[in-house]
């Protein structure tokens, strides 16, 4: 977790408990601390965390005018989030407010692979790792909690789970922020995902796509700084724009900016 992230609760009034483990960790913990019915678990184990995630499906639907789109790419860790976005796109199926399904595509990165690694044996059995430091840190996971219902979600969609590398991640990241946006590392694996599903034809010139963001990319202003200045651990910062130093001269600074208006 960013510091950007722990801080929110923290300013919010929360008692944080900061575990030193990961997050496979800390949710064996979680699962034996809540035996205690008076405290809470609010994560994906809790399926009305689900009820309530299940709405984004919806909301895709709706926004594109009732019409599905044909893919839909997201990150995954621990799987909660593909499984509500499944249960919400089939309700409206069931319903008869859609009559075909978009095809799911779980995102992973290659350190935290689990449920990529399951996929490759077609789903035979769960696989559990142990994560490494990835940048997309919100989605080191090596034991997710709701493989049942994510593989439901593949499998019933004609989906697919993709694996990138920190460098296609980062560099994914750079390259949608050069349209506008300030994208977190979990949205670049969605991106770097779907750009191989592209590189490969899976995915066609013609097909609608859709790529969930998961967070602001303010919250991992490190993820950035560290990028323009080529510092992130096996990344190749192919887009790095790092801020040029200059003295406070104005002879000095029309130069520079006579140097890149050349270009």
């Amino acid at each position: 977790m960013s510091t950007a992230q722990l801080i929110q609760p923290v300013a919010n009034g929360a008692h944080v408990l900061a575990l030193d483990t990961d997050f496979d960790g800390c949710m064996r913990i979680v699962k034996e601390v809540t035996q205690d019915n008076s405290i809470y678990l609010a994560n994906s184990m809790n399926s009305i965390r689900i009820e309530g995630q299940k709405t984004v499906g919806i909301e895709i639907v709706r926004q594109f005018d009732w019409e599905v789109p044909d893919w839909i790419v997201i990150p995954v860790g621990n799987l909660g989030n593909i499984s509500a976005l499944y249960k919400g796109l089939k309700l409206m199926r069931d319903l008869g407010l859609i009559n075909k399904m978009p095809r799911l595509v779980a995102a992973q990165a290659n350190k935290a692979n689990p449920f990529y690694r399951s996929f490759l044996n077609g789903f035979a059995e769960k696989v559990a790792i142990h994560a490494d430091k990835t940048l997309a840190s919100a989605i080191q996971i090596g034991d997710p909690v709701s493989y049942e219902k994510a593989v439901q979600a593949v499998v019933e969609t004609n989906g697919l789970v993709e694996a990138v590398t920190e460098h296609e991640l980062a560099n994914a990241a750079a390259r949608a922020d050069l349209t506008g946006m300030y994208t977190c590392p979990h949205t670049g694996v969605a991106l770097a995902a779907l750009f191989k599903l592209v590189a490969r034809g899976e995915v066609k010139a013609s097909d609608r796509v859709v790529v969930i963001s998961t967070a602001h990319g303010l919250k991992f202003t490190s993820f950035k700084v560290g990028y323009h200045e080529g510092k992130l651990d096996e990344v190749e910062s192919e887009l790095a724009n790092p801020p040029v130093y200059l003295p406070a001269d104005v002879k000095v600074v029309k130069e520079a900016i006579a140097r890149k208006l050349q270009l």
